[in-house]
C-alpha cells in the first residue's frame, strides 16, 4: 500500500500540473485514508491537511504538517528560500505557507509532493478518524476536534458540527472535513 499511495500522489500532482492552463497556477494540500480489511488504516498527507485518530477518547495525530521552517533544508537545497515576509507565517519564496503541495507550478522546483505515510491497526479502542484541512486545525486542537466529533454518532453530522465550530471561532481559511466512525 505504501508504494501505491506514493504513486497515486505523484500521478495526482502530474495531472494537476498538466492541467495548469485550465485549473490556474494554484495548488492544494491533501490528506487521505485507506482502510484495508477493516483492520489496517493507512494515512497519507502533503501540506497542512491533517488526520487525527481517536483511541479511547485520546487524539492521536496521524499526519505531519509540512511547514516551510521544518523543511527549510529541502527547500534551500532546491534553490528556494523561506521567509516570514509578508506577515508572520513562514512561506516558501515568500508565497506558500506549506512545503509540500500538489500543483503550484511556479514554485514546483522548490516544493515536494511526496506524501508522508503512516499506518496503524484499528482495534476495539479506535473510535473515529477526522480528516480535515487547515481551516479547522488553525482554530482548534486535535483533542478539541475529537471531543466535539465524539458527541455526535452520525459522522456526517459530526463533520458539519466541526465545520460550524471552526466558523464560530472565526476561521479564515478553507474548511473541509470528513469524520469516519469505527464504532458506535
Amino acid at each position: 500500500p505504501r508504494g501505491s499511495i506514493s504513486k497515486a500522489y505523484e500521478q495526482t500532482d502530474q495531472a494537476i500540473l498538466t492541467h495548469t492552463p485550465d485549473l490556474g497556477r494554484g495548488g492544494s494540500t491533501a490528506v487521505t485514508a485507506i482502510l484495508i480489511d477493516g483492520r489496517k488504516l493507512w494515512v497519507a498527507n502533503i501540506g497542512d491537511s491533517r488526520a487525527v485518530l481517536s483511541k479511547e477518547g485520546q487524539a492521536i495525530q496521524m499526519s505531519i504538517d509540512h511547514e516551510p521552517n521544518t523543511e527549510r533544508g529541502s527547500i534551500e537545497n532546491r534553490g528556494g528560500f523561506v521567509s516570514n515576509m509578508p506577515g508572520d507565517v513562514a512561506r516558501v519564496n515568500g508565497q506558500l505557507a506549506v512545503s509540500r503541495a500538489f500543483g503550484d507550478k511556479n514554485l514546483k522546483s522548490h516544493l515536494r509532493s511526496d506524501p508522508d505515510v503512516k499506518t496503524v491497526n484499528i482495534d476495539s479502542d479506535t473510535e473515529l478518524l477526522i480528516l480535515a484541512s487547515d481551516g479547522l486545525w488553525k482554530v482548534m486542537s486535535n483533542q478539541e476536534a475529537v471531543d466535539i466529533a465524539k458527541k455526535t454518532k452520525d459522522p456526517l453530522r459530526a463533520a458539519k458540527r466541526l465545520i460550524t465550530e471552526s466558523l464560530n471561532r472565526d476561521s479564515k481559511d478553507d474548511i473541509s472535513c470528513i469524520v469516519v466512525r469505527f464504532k458506535g
